[in-house]
């Protein structure tokens, strides 16, 4: 698949209602996008412990819109516990 090799990791995710709520933003402006977990159920979520909840990835070119994207929507404190 050609398209995948054009992802890039974009953003570290902090949880998955972060993770949700951005993808959705993303859908919402047709931006490309995948959502990966570090959980891995064998390990019992030892992965996130170590590395965090997960990331974004999308093509290079809609780092800085996803960026911004990202901001607003922390700015506006949608992902505090």
């Amino acid at each position: 698949m050609r398209e995948e090799k054009e992802f890039v990791k974009i953003l570290e995710l902090d949880n998955e209602f972060e993770a949700g709520l951005l993808s959705a933003e993303l859908e919402k402006e047709e931006i490309p996008h995948r959502v990966k977990s570090h959980f891995d159920k064998a390990y019992d979520g030892l992965f996130q412990f170590q590395y965090g909840w997960g990331y974004l990835s999308a093509p290079a070119r809609y780092q800085d819109k996803i960026e911004k994207i990202y901001l607003d929507l922390k700015k506006g404190e949608e992902f505090d516990d």
